[in-house]
């Protein structure tokens, strides 16, 4: 039986292990098919490939691409890329120069609020300095004993409406669908259901998706309900969309499940790996 995870993150972007560590993680549990899409680069593939190879796993290059739409920020993942593709390299490298001036607006707005340091202290955390994200500053304000953990960082501070949100302008939608195209990728709309907006805007966004040359849509992932997962596999048959499952894996206490301990896809859908045959290392 297949156990296939497209969706996972090591310390090059936001999670906590390092790539060779993250496939290590994946064997054990019993995966047969893994994607490293860390946020907007590409550095931590080489690593997670040769360690696949010695250890028999099928990998999958991948990347997760920060989008702005409509002042809503969504993922987009890229699975199955050619990561030496100098138009996806140059798309990515530009949104990674705007995450510094975020990282730095992020920690004013926290000081304003009485948490100082958080730049330095979200710095210690971020293995890779060109990714500054919004769990490294999570982490610094769990240490500094003011939440008890990262979840509940976002809920208080950095999510949408709190004081450490900053609204950023990331990667225009159709751009990253054409880096990813064009890098011979498949684009995959990441965790449909984490985004807030209704049923309308939903539908109008799936429409631009399909409209701008987006293929899939990520059905089954740790934070979708039961619920969701019907509707976004509805969603994906009703619309000719590839279906994918990833578990949006960060690293030990941080996540819900660990890669491969997902449900599987619902058994209308088409599954995006049937894009590329058997999965292969790249």
């Amino acid at each position: 039986m297949q156990n296939i995870d497209l969706h996972n993150h090591s310390r090059v972007s936001d999670g906590l292990l390092e790539p060779s560590a993250l496939i290590e993680l994946a064997v054990s549990n019993r995966v047969t098919a893994f994607a490293l899409t860390d946020h907007d680069d590409l550095e931590g593939l080489d690593e997670a490939a040769q360690t696949a190879r010695r250890l028999g796993l099928e990998f999958i290059n991948g990347v997760e691409v920060s989008v702005t739409w409509r002042q809503h920020t969504l993922h987009i993942l890229g699975l199955n890329i050619d990561p030496t593709h100098a138009g996806l390299r140059e798309g990515l490298a530009g949104i990674r120069e705007g995450r510094m001036e975020r990282a730095e607006k992020i920690a004013h707005e926290l000081a304003q609020a009485g948490i100082p340091g958080a730049l330095e202290g979200a710095l210690r955390f971020a293995h890779n300095p060109r990714i500054v994200a919004r769990p490294h500053f999570a982490r610094y304000i769990v240490e500094q004993g003011l939440a008890r953990d990262v979840s509940s960082v976002f809920r208080r501070f950095l999510v949408k409406g709190k004081v450490g949100y900053v609204q950023h302008q990331w990667a225009p939608l159709q751009s990253a669908v054409d880096w990813i195209l064009a890098a011979g990728g498949i684009p995959v709309l990441a965790h449909p259901g984490r985004y807030t907006m209704g049923s309308t805007t939903m539908n109008e966004l799936l429409d631009e998706f399909v409209r701008v040359g987006g293929r899939g849509i990520e059905v089954v992932t740790c934070n979708h309900t039961r619920e969701q997962v019907e509707y976004f596999a509805d969603q994906a048959v009703r619309r000719q969309l590839l279906a994918s499952r990833g578990s949006d894996y960060h690293g030990p206490g941080e996540s819900r499940l660990q890669p491969g301990q997902l449900p599987p896809l619902p058994p209308q859908c088409m599954p995006v790996w049937h894009a590329w045959g058997n999965p292969l290392t790249h």
